[in-house]
Order: structure tokens, then sequence, then C-alpha cells
């Protein structure tokens, strides 16, 4: 299925700006969530096709809600890229450990991030 509704989970507010004009200027519709808790939700209730799960958050952290997105049987199907400014490799592994599917480095570069959702599209 194509990817046309993506999540984007950041609490700050420079950073969902940032990804909900790159997206919608690329075409997508953009949900957006300021924490875990939120983004939990909106997984379950709006069921996007995609998530850009940032990782420091207070609260739950991105690798928490990224490892109960990832098993819950619901939301399980749904891909998930961290976008951080963790970039330790240690981070990257632990990330991907929890259930997602790419790890993006903060600053995100648009063109880069833009050709790994169009890779999940095929």
């Amino acid at each position: 299925m194509a990817i046309q509704k993506i999540l984007v989970v950041d609490d700050s507010p420079t950073e969902r700006y940032f990804y909900a004009d790159l997206l919608t200027r690329s075409g997508y519709t953009v949900l957006t969530a300021e924490n875990g808790e939120e983004a939990l939700i909106k997984a379950k209730n709006d069921l996007p096709q995609l998530i850009l799960m940032d990782v420091v958050m207070p609260g739950q952290n991105g690798f928490q809600v990224t490892r109960a997105i990832s098993r819950d049987p619901v939301t399980a199907h749904i891909p998930i890229l961290i976008c951080t400014s963790k970039d330790q490799e240690t981070d990257r592994y632990w990330g991907l450990k929890q259930g997602a599917r790419d790890y993006l480095v903060k600053p995100v570069n648009p063109q880069e991030l833009l050709a790994k959702i169009q890779s999940l599209n095929s």
C-alpha cells in the first residue's frame, strides 16, 4: 500500500513544522503528536501508513513508543523511521531492535528522508 498518511512525533514545534511542511509539499497527509502518549493514541485511532519518531521527548521516549507500537497487533504493520539527534551506533542498534525500520540522525536531510519514504513504497 502506498504511503499517504504520515504521523510525525516530535516534542519540538520547529521540527514538527519542518516535517509537516516538507511532507505536505510532497503530497502526503500529515498528522502530528507532541509526545509518546499522544503518538500511541493517534497511531491506534488514525492508523497512519508511516510514523516519524523522535527519541528524546518528555514522558515516554521514542524507543519506548516504537516498541509499544511495533508490538501491538493493531499497529504492528506501521513502519517507523526514527529521526533523532542521538547519533551513537548503540542508539541506532537499540532503535532498530525496538522495531524501527530505519534510523536517521538530525538534522535530517530532506532528500534522504523523502527517498527513504519512497523506498518503503516499493
